[in-house]
């Protein structure tokens, strides 16, 4: 088999160019969105993973996935504009509803069992600072950030340049604070495994907090790997 991935390729890029690897990193816990732009093999041996399976694994699914001509969008050929629509339309939104409906059972579940299970009290705090966190930063991006990068399409100019940079390195900031967030609630939630016995709304809260670190992950992969470099560079 022809490796089209080494150990040696930007976790980013490999996610940039087949998107579907994002799941296979996710099951083994590699980071690809706030810690994407590190060699694969720096991933792999910080979790002590075996480079072998991983490679293995990585260079398979991408020819199964080649074969049925399913290796994902191409979002680096994409305009400004189709990758900010795509981001605010599955991304921004499955925020703005997820946010507030999941709220509630966090609470609800801190209430019923939080003197049994303190790290819970934890849980409710980090939840509603990321909550708060990520729906400030969405504003941002859609009232000030994104129609920024699009008006540097439009007219590339040095001081528009600038300003891109700025609001860049600003979200970027952001994104590596809600990435901490979300992987401390999955390190004192046993990787949102709910404890035995545990009642419906209790696993109900850990799998859609789960949900929730998939997208996040997505999302913030298409900003720091592929829209925020490109408008960093100007290109």
């Amino acid at each position: 088999m022809v490796q089209t991935f080494t150990e040696e390729h930007i976790i980013g890029e490999i996610v940039t160019e087949f998107p579907k690897a994002g799941d296979l990193f996710k099951s083994y816990r590699i980071d690809f969105c706030c810690g994407g732009n590190r060699p694969l093999l720096e991933a792999i041996e910080e979790r002590n993973l075996s480079k072998d399976e991983i490679l293995s694994k990585l260079n398979t699914l991408y020819d199964e996935m080649k074969a049925l001509n399913e290796t994902g969008i191409d979002w680096k050929a994409a305009s400004y504009s189709e990758l900010i629509d795509h981001i605010i339309n599955k991304h921004h939104r499955y925020l703005n509803e997820e946010l507030p409906q999941l709220s509630p059972y966090v609470t609800k579940v801190l209430r019923v069992h939080g003197a049994q299970h303190p790290h819970l009290v934890r849980v409710h705090s980090l939840f509603s600072q990321l909550r708060t966190e990520l729906e400030q930063h969405t504003i941002k991006e859609e009232t000030d950030s994104f129609p920024l990068i699009l008006q540097f399409e439009k007219d590339p100019s040095e001081e528009n340049h600038d300003l891109v940079k700025k609001h860049v390195s600003e979200l970027e900031d952001d994104h590596d604070g809600a990435g901490a967030i979300i992987k401390e609630i999955r390190e004192i939630t046993n990787d949102f495994q709910p404890p035995l016995g545990a009642c419906g709304t209790y696993r109900l809260v850990y799998q859609r907090l789960e949900a929730l670190e998939a997208d996040l992950f997505q999302h913030i992969h298409l900003e720091n790997n592929i829209l925020f470099p490109r408008a960093a560079a100007g290109n």
